[in-house]
């Protein structure tokens, strides 16, 4: 199975691909997706950078699935909004391309990584160099993005059989209701 961790920022977002056959994981690739060449102001060219630099790596290397960070309030609720937006477009982005996408909070990749939630990020690189046998330390948004994604091969199968259990595993749709047009 091929998974890709996805890191949301909306300055530089992380993403990471390994490949999981039983308990080996095998390293494929990493990188960020930047909008810093962008003026603050242009959100929305920000967000298509995000969206269309995340459906090129789905393309690129064919993710089986994905799992992304959840992002929870932080000091600053004008930052909070805008990196809920940048995540937006990364999940947007990998729906968009029929991938299942499997959510994990910060604290959840850290403990299943490093072993510890309150792991800081040099400790985080430091293990996923050691996980996937890199000859360095991968850049602290690729490294989040590679932990993300060490977290669902490790969690993935029991989450998904947790799921089917509670009845929480079926899909959900919406549906377009008409409204008034004059």
């Amino acid at each position: 199975m091929r998974i890709l961790g996805i890191d949301p920022g909306l300055r530089t977002t992380g993403f990471g691909v390994i490949d999981v056959q039983g308990s080996a994981l095998t390293y494929v690739t990493s990188g960020t997706i930047s909008t810093q060449h962008l003026a603050v102001g242009e959100l929305p060219q920000r967000l298509k950078v995000l969206f269309d630099g995340i459906r090129e790596v789905v393309q690129r290397y064919s993710p089986d699935c994905a799992s992304v960070e959840i992002v929870f309030v932080n000091v600053n609720p004008q930052s909070t909004l805008l990196l809920g937006q940048a995540r937006g477009a990364c999940i947007t982005a990998l729906v968009s391309t029929d991938l299942q996408v499997a959510e994990y909070t910060a604290l959840q990749m850290k403990q299943a990584v490093v072993g510890y939630g309150r792991a800081d990020k040099t400790q985080v690189q430091s293990m996923v160099q050691r996980l996937l046998n890199l000859p360095g330390l991968p850049g602290p948004d690729a490294a989040d993005a590679l932990g993300l994604a060490i977290t669902h091969a490790h969690a993935g199968g029991a989450m998904a059989r947790l799921a089917q259990a509670s009845g929480l595993g079926g899909k959900i749709g919406g549906n377009y209701k008409g409204g008034r047009s004059r």
